[in-house]
């Protein structure tokens, strides 16, 4: 699970939930060793009847990823080796284990939802079911921009958890988390929703987090967030700590959204979103003075209209400011990417822009968004059975440009070599690139060995493709 700290870009991911929440009478008495059963004819209240319709469904994540690794890419040639008297084998392997929790949606087709970064680049997936059985589990898909996936494992005795309707939680209702912390076994905290609809968490890509302060820490990832009648209403999926330990800020994605995305994951292997096609950049002072806008406008400013997008054919035009989108203040390019990323394709949206000083509306349909593609085959032999695309619009609002890994076959050369789907390559033989135009060019001039450099989750490696 990652871990987010203050001041760092990478937040930690993993699950929380604490004993903060319902009011249960306690008496401090010393000589009494255990709470009685009622009190003046009235049951204490517990959440053990609903937990035993709630733990079945939750299950423990142990993922595997194995990547080669060499110190030097001269290690591989036989006369430096021979040379400098260093033995002939194979390159070292390293481990990457990932601990993490999911739960059961489908019990007939054996779906599970857990987060993205539990399973992300993972050789070998095993899912403990409560009842002790370790199965195999496939990946059906997964959606890095909300930190989600969808597992497949054999639909034998399991139990599904209801899906309730997230939009009507409110601030102050009593949640439980559970999952697995620190590989302890299953673990049940408890606590309220502290917040809605949070967003402006660095690190993360679409944003519409439910806060609560139920404790979440490494292993919890991917575990349910529920109600008091027993429904999902979120995967827990991060912290904010300025140490690295709970410290009662956990956040949930929403069971609404975490269902569109699982839907669309199972139909297309992917998350189709809709996009206006432009990049921009928060208004500062110092562009409210050059813009002569108002004073204490908040919004962000248009740098660059891509050519054929929406906003494009909307008339959007670089130093436009975006102000609203469909009525919602929009203070940040933070905020215009995340309502975005939760917006269909083929929508239509009104954008509020401040123009030469003049409020505006324009109209527009959101597209998905298109990258460019490259299949490994027709640039080198050693990528055969590969496929690549431009990064996305969330690696890039982090720093990270290149091309994304998005289908490497197990047969392959490069599966054997180490690099696995959803792996994003930001230099070839210590060279950076920028797009796929910058990967093709220098991968079709053949060179003698082939280094890609890969960024996954929150590690970067070198990858030897022999």
């Amino acid at each position: 699970m990652r871990r987010f700290r203050s001041g760092n870009p990478l937040f930690s991911t993993f699950v929380r939930g604490t004993c903060a929440g319902l009011a249960l009478l306690c008496f401090a008495g010393a000589a009494e060793a255990a709470l009685p059963p009622a009190i003046d004819g009235q049951a204490l209240p517990s959440l053990a009847p609903m937990l035993e319709h709630v733990t079945p469904a939750v299950v423990n994540i142990n993922s595997k990823t194995r990547v080669r690794v060499q110190r030097d890419p001269f290690f591989d040639d036989p006369m430096f080796r021979r040379f400098f008297g260093i033995p002939n084998g194979g390159a070292r392997e390293r481990v990457q284990q990932s601990l993490g929790s999911g739960v059961v949606v489908d019990a007939n087709k054996g779906y599970v939802l857990t987060n993205n970064h539990v399973v992300e680049g993972a050789d070998d997936i095993a899912v403990t079911v409560p009842d002790g059985r370790t199965v195999k589990a496939k990946v059906l898909g997964t959606d890095p921009d909300t930190d989600l996936a969808v597992l497949q494992i054999p639909a034998e005795k399991l139990t599904a958890l209801p899906i309730a309707d997230s939009s009507k939680l409110r601030v102050g209702d009593f949640v439980v988390a559970i999952g697995e912390p620190f590989g302890l076994g299953q673990t049940v905290t408890s606590g309220i929703v502290s917040a809605l609809g949070r967003t402006g968490l660095r690190g993360s890509g679409v944003q519409n987090f439910i806060q609560t302060d139920a404790s979440i820490n490494p292993g919890n990832s991917g575990g349910p967030l529920v109600n008091l009648r027993g429904e999902l209403v979120g995967i827990n999926s991060m912290i904010f700590s300025p140490s690295g330990g709970n410290v009662g800020i956990g956040f949930a994605i929403p069971s609404n959204l975490a269902l569109d995305v699982m839907r669309q994951l199972i139909a297309f292997g992917e998350v189709k979103r809709g996009a206006l096609g432009v990049d921009a950049q928060d208004v500062t002072p110092e562009i409210a003075r050059m813009l002569a806008l108002e004073p204490n406008t908040q919004g962000t400013v248009i740098t660059r209209v891509r050519a054929g997008s929406p906003a494009e054919t909307a008339g959007l035009r670089a130093g436009d400011v975006i102000v609203a989108l469909n009525d919602k203040a929009i203070s940040s390019e933070q905020e215009l990417h995340n309502l975005e990323g939760l917006s269909a394709a083929n929508a239509a949206v009104r954008v509020g822009i401040v123009r030469d000083g003049k409020p505006l509306t324009v109209d527009a349909v959101l597209k998905a968004q298109e990258l460019r593609t490259a299949k490994g085959d027709g640039l080198d032999a050693r990528l055969a059975g590969t496929q690549f695309a431009d990064t996305g619009e969330s690696l890039r609002r982090r720093g990270i440009s290149g091309v994304t890994a998005t289908r490497v076959t197990e047969n392959s050369r490069a599966y054997a070599s180490g690099l696995r789907s959803g792996d994003v390559i930001v230099a070839v033989n210590q060279r950076d690139i920028d797009n796929s135009t910058d990967f093709e060019r220098i991968v079709a001039g053949k060179p003698r060995q082939l280094m890609l450099t890969v960024v996954r989750g929150d590690t970067a490696f070198f990858i030897l493709v022999q």
